[in-house]
């Protein structure tokens, strides 16, 4: 099972998202656009592992408070965009205690450096040219989510397998 531990942005953070990608393809801009229910923050990607039910135990030992993200600009590494965040100081703490719990536990994952973002196309076929307008959003991400990805027909599936939410009073 390939499997990721993400946030899920909220509504608003969604169509503000959208509004970006919608400027990219006004622009022409052709390419692997992310369908709007697989949007998300990604914490730690595991790839395939055969226990789902370790990693949410995991999770559920890494204490985790709400944190919040603002959309602060688009970037690219090569051809793919992604939305920069503007993130807590406790995300970026909560991500490596995360990371260092799934190394005690004997987890594999991608050992890049956590950098919050949220990818909004890849692929690429050209540059957009100009000036990409932000809106300004920002969302209280209270839940952490452990995903499946599944490749299906019209391209990835992600399922949430289960999540963790914040504790009771717990925000950054």
């Amino acid at each position: 099972m390939r499997l990721f531990i993400a946030l899920l942005p909220d509504k608003e953070t969604v169509a503000a998202l959208k509004d970006i990608q919608r400027q990219f393809r006004a622009r022409g801009v052709c390419g692997g656009y992310t369908k709007e229910e697989n949007l998300h923050i990604t914490l730690a990607f595991i790839g395939e592992y055969a226990e789902p039910a370790k990693v949410l135990s995991v999770m559920r030992s890494v204490p985790f408070s709400a944190s919040s993200v603002s959309l602060d600009r688009v970037g690219s590494f090569g051809d793919l965009y992604y939305a920069g965040l503007d993130v807590s100081g406790g995300l970026k703490e909560y991500a490596a205690r995360l990371r260092r719990a799934l190394d005690e536990n004997g987890i594999p994952y991608d050992k890049k450096p956590f950098r919050p973002h949220i990818t909004l196309l890849r692929r690429a076929d050209r540059q957009p040219g100009g000036d990409i307008t932000v809106r300004p959003v920002s969302c209280l991400l209270g839940r952490v989510s452990l995903m499946k990805s599944e490749r299906g027909y019209g391209g990835m599936i992600y399922t949430e397998y289960g999540s963790v939410r914040a504790a009771a009073g717990n925000k950054e």
